[in-house]
């Protein structure tokens, strides 16, 4: 069953994609899915909350992925640059994920929330330690601008406008900048070692 699930996950992220979310029968998903109707009842507990369950999982496992990789990285700066790039370099990857993010991560709080969840706590350490020169009430305004650079630069290496690695060093550094990271420090932030994503 659970690769039955996997194929049911998959076939319903792409659906999503080009569909909208809200606009996907059962009987397109089970054919998209190889599977029977019934097959679908049987592995998905409650089809209307699909969308929702994709949408955490999704978001719960890239958070896992990424806090797991920064671990060994104390720097807020690049911590912040080494997760956009992240991002980016997994849209390049899988890019059923990647086209699944961009066409819904600023529309769905679970997928604003990852956004927000991988980057909040660098911001706010960033700023406490004058690594940032922005004021504490301006991080929501912050956490905006890098979730929307983010999910611009999944977009560019979507539509092949940008390889992965050009759009993520290019909006890490932009990003920083922002924050107020001296240029030269965050084009090389920006450009550094990147983790494996496990």
């Amino acid at each position: 069953m659970p690769n039955v699930k996997c194929r049911i996950y998959d076939a319903a992220m792409r659906l999503f994609s080009s569909k909208g979310s809200d606009r996907v029968t059962i009987s397109e998903l089970a054919e998209e899915a190889g599977v029977a109707r019934g097959t679908v009842y049987n592995a998905i507990p409650d089809p209307g909350r699909l969308f929702e369950d994709i949408a955490g999982d999704l978001a719960s496992e890239m958070l896992l992925k990424v806090r797991g990789n920064l671990e060994a990285i104390n720097d807020p700066p690049l911590r912040l640059a080494c997760g956009i790039r992240l991002f980016i370099r997994r849209s390049h990857e899988e890019p059923q994920w990647g086209r699944f993010m961009v066409h819904f991560g600023f529309s769905n709080r679970t997928l604003q929330g990852l956004l927000a969840g991988t980057s909040g706590e660098d911001l706010r350490l960033g700023i406490e330690n004058g690594r940032y020169a922005i004021r504490h009430e301006q991080a929501n305004s912050a956490l905006a601008i890098i979730g929307g650079a983010t999910l611009s630069g999944m977009m560019l290496v979507q539509e092949g406008y940008k390889t992965w690695r050009d759009a993520g060093s290019e909006v890490a550094e932009l990003v920083l900048v922002s924050l107020g990271v001296e240029r030269e420090e965050a084009g090389l932030l920006s450009r550094h070692r990147l983790p494996e994503l496990a």
